[in-house]
């Protein structure tokens, strides 16, 4: 096992003068579990090749364990990738894609079959070994691409948008299997999705990119609870959370028709009249039918999920229209094109600077 260190890691690819990775630094701990997320395009895939060894590094370093291996070819890093599109080879049974790497690296045929049937029990595959790819479902395949990296045994594994093939119920139990599998084999993992859920739900420490710069490296719960600017407050958490600027009022922030104690030191710090105000959909308080507290909320689309409900409406805020979420029970769901008094409750907001997106709240 291995620690796995970005030192300033930077990509640039030719013809481009922005790099594609900006001095990345990452420091992941020997067995845990990384997931580096952020929209198409934001660096999150060509980290993981530069950690693989299939991208050059044009500035810093990457390290595994103690050894730089800046610019070591792939085959010598002691990593093992699982790609999006499996890379199966179609002509080879289950047993012998899952052992060809060991084969080519002269193992001896009854240790190769060996380490393949203990992975094949693990990723219940046992009765599949005898199949070729096209043979099996999508999770299957999966399974495959996952028991070839095991038997291999390296340092660290990379993967790279594993489940995106998959339809959404095999994601949600794949990636169950893969978070515990991981945690049972104790190999440090550094796995590449732009889906948040799976993100948060599967990683140790989840890094946030956007346009080759890293936003935020933290623990799922920290980064939903305190996420660093603007850009992880909207990105992390389904629904997304609701970002209003709102003016800067005596003792907190005007909300519509009620004015919101914040932290004043978030206030001191702000630099503009306003500030940018954050709030989860779980995070409001409904008012009463009778009230006029708070922002009013026209209904335009209920999701009802039946424990609880999500509410898709239209706010005022100021002279624009606002596009808010609220999570509301299931048993008291509004009716589309009602209005609903809406306060975010005290102490669950977050303050943001309108200009920079800095947080500015603790």
């Amino acid at each position: 096992m291995a620690t796995v260190s970005f030192d300033k890691a930077t990509r640039i690819y030719p013809g481009s003068d922005k790099p594609a990775v900006d001095a990345l630094d990452i420091q992941i701990e020997d067995g845990e579990f990384l997931v580096l997320v952020g929209p198409s395009g934001c660096g999150k895939s060509t980290s993981l090749r530069m950690l693989a060894g299939l991208e050059d590094v044009n500035g810093g370093a990457i390290r595994i364990g103690d050894r730089d291996v800046t610019h070591l070819p792939p085959k010598d890093r002691d990593i093992a990738m699982v790609f999006q599109n499996y890379a199966l080879y179609p002509h080879m049974t289950v047993a012998d894609n899952m052992g060809f790497a060991l084969k080519i690296a002269g193992v001896p045929k009854a240790e190769i079959k060996q380490k393949v049937e203990d992975a094949a029990k693990i990723l219940d595959l046992t009765e599949y070994l005898g199949r070729k790819p096209k043979a099996l479902s999508g999770g299957q395949r999966q399974r495959v691409a996952m028991g070839r990296a095991i038997v291999r045994e390296p340092q660290v594994f990379l993967m790279d948008e594993p489940l995106s093939n998959l339809d959404a119920k095999l994601r949600v139990s794949t990636r169950t299997q893969i978070a515990s599998l991981q945690r049972r084999l104790g190999i440090t993992t550094v796995y590449v999705t732009h889906d948040q859920v799976e993100a948060m739900t599967m990683g140790d420490r989840v890094a946030v990119l956007k346009d080759g710069l890293l936003q935020q490296v933290d623990t799922p719960r920290n980064m939903y609870d305190r996420p660093a600017n603007l850009f992880v407050a909207g990105f992390i958490g389904s629904p997304a959370m609701n970002l209003v600027e709102v003016p800067i009022a005596d003792g907190g922030v005007k909300f519509g028709k009620s004015v919101v104690p914040v932290d004043r030191d978030a206030l001191s710090a702000a630099t503009d009249k306003t500030v940018t105000v954050g709030v989860r959909p779980e995070h409001f308080d409904v008012a009463g039918a009778e009230s006029e507290q708070g922002l009013a909320v026209t209904v335009n689309v209920v999701e009802e999920l039946g424990a609880d409900a999500y509410v898709y409406g239209t706010a005022k805020v100021g002279d624009d229209s606002k596009d808010l979420v609220v999570r509301v029970s299931g048993r008291a769901v509004p009716e589309k094109g009602s209005t609903l008094h809406v306060v975010p409750r005290a102490g669950e907001t977050h303050v943001f600077s309108t200009s920079t997106g800095a947080r500015l709240s603790d």
